[in-house]
């Protein structure tokens, strides 16, 4: 009863093995954003897998049967010798990763002589009956021999393993431990099977291996997008910056045209005022991170005390905005603000009231830009090429904020920004 329950456990590991790496296969062909080298590189790992996991079913269902010995013993060389072949590549893709050469490696060179020679140990196997061999009922039976092979692997594992944690410091800290989780459980799995003639543990432990590199496979990708987006979001909003309104430098300089006569001091302001709204877009093309609410806050003052010189009387600023320690990505309150003159200003809403307010909340902090003017278009809002899509983009990928927009009680809009405790 113990061998059949035995008999079914291996089968039902080697089941769930051949599915994952059948999985994995298709997703390295059919996953987005990685690059060829990483492709060609998974692909070969997960079909490498398929085919270690089929002798393994293979050896399992076969178990037994005198006449299949020929290709049961063939199933067992392949057996033995995948394993290793699939931890070893993982030393390639971590040389790959690093940015090293891999045949200017000493990491490399130790671990291609360390599986050349367990290669050669289990070719010998097959021939001398030292290691181990198959009685003509086909059931395997371990020589004298047979911990050498099984040290020569462990040697290989815990040399790639070194490797990992000597250059800890180049890899992220989930990629550090996808590499622990591969390389741990192999080296468990070889020293337990040196006491034991049982296949299935070394099974066992390239199952964790594979789920591991199928996790590091998800997490670069991931890590591909995430970067794609922050970068895609960087780049519209230097964009942004750059398609400034033309006619609003021209109202501008128009301005302080006049003001040198009629009101010097006041020419003096706006110019102060228009140089710093320039300098913080131009500052804000290059930000890669966000930057402390304070200087996004100096950014919209100076933006709308421009449009104050402009509009006079017909718009009026509020500033209740206490709480100001917190970061947020460049050009998002500054652009809000904007968009409340721009598209709130109409022949019924004169003069336009435009609120700004901080708090602290529990999650973390709020924005909140309202004002009283004509409303909104929700089409407009969602559309991804403007510019509300383009600050929720880079609040969601800088910040991990959000934004809400609703329209306000008695007309207007209320834009709401939530930015989470870090």
């Amino acid at each position: 009863m113990n061998e059949y329950w035995m008999y079914v456990f291996a089968t039902f590991v080697g089941g769930a093995l051949l599915a994952l790496a059948l999985v994995g296969f298709g997703l390295a062909a059919a996953m987005p954003g990685l690059d060829r080298w990483s492709r060609r590189f998974f692909m070969l790992f997960f079909a490498m897998l398929t085919l270690c996991v089929g002798c393994f079913l293979f050896e399992s269902l076969s178990y037994g049967e005198p006449d299949l010995l020929s290709a049961i013993r063939v199933a067992g060389f392949l057996d033995s010798l995948l394993p290793t072949a699939l931890i070893s590549m993982s030393a390639i893709y971590l040389l790959h990763h690093c940015g090293e050469s891999w045949h200017k490696s000493t990491l490399f060179r130790i671990v291609f002589a360390l599986w050349t020679t367990y290669f050669i140990v289990v070719v010998i196997a097959q021939f001398i009956p030292v290691f181990y061999y198959y009685s003509q009922d086909s059931q395997l039976h371990l020589g004298t021999w047979y911990p050498l092979p099984v040290t020569l692997a462990e040697l290989l594992i815990a040399t790639i393993l070194a490797g990992v944690v000597r250059r800890r410091n180049q890899l992220s800290r989930r990629l550090f431990h996808s590499f622990l989780i591969l390389l741990i459980p192999m080296l468990l799995a070889m020293f337990v099977s040196i006491f034991t003639p049982d296949y299935l543990l070394i099974d066992i432990g390239i199952t964790i291996s594979s789920i591991a590199m199928f996790a590091i496979a998800i997490l670069e990708q991931i890590e591909q997008y995430i970067q794609l987006q922050k970068e895609t979001a960087r780049q519209r909003a230097s964009i942004m910056v750059l398609k400034m309104r033309p006619h609003f430098i021209h109202n501008t300089m128009t301005s302080i045209y006049y003001l040198c006569d009629q009101d010097p001091k006041a020419a003096q302001q706006v110019t102060m005022d228009f140089n710093i709204y320039l300098r913080k877009n131009l500052t804000a093309i290059s930000s890669e991170d966000t930057i402390p609410f304070s200087d996004e806050l100096e950014h919209t003052r100076a933006y709308l005390a421009v449009e104050q010189v402009q509009f006079a009387n017909k718009l009026i600023i509020e500033f209740d905005t206490p709480y100001k320690q917190f970061r947020i990505p460049p050009l998002t309150l500054q652009p809000l603000a904007e968009n409340a003159v721009k598209h709130g200003m109409g022949p019924n809403t004169i003069p336009l009231h435009v609120v700004i307010r901080t708090r602290a909340i529990g999650t973390g902090s709020q924005i909140v830009v309202e004002d009283d003017g004509v409303g909104f278009d929700p089409t407009i809002a969602n559309d991804p090429d403007t510019t509300l899509s383009n600050i929720r983009q880079r609040l969601k990928f800088m910040c991990n904020g959000s934004m809400e927009i609703e329209s306000r009680e008695g007309g207007g809009t209320r834009v709401k920004i939530t930015i989470p405790q870090t």
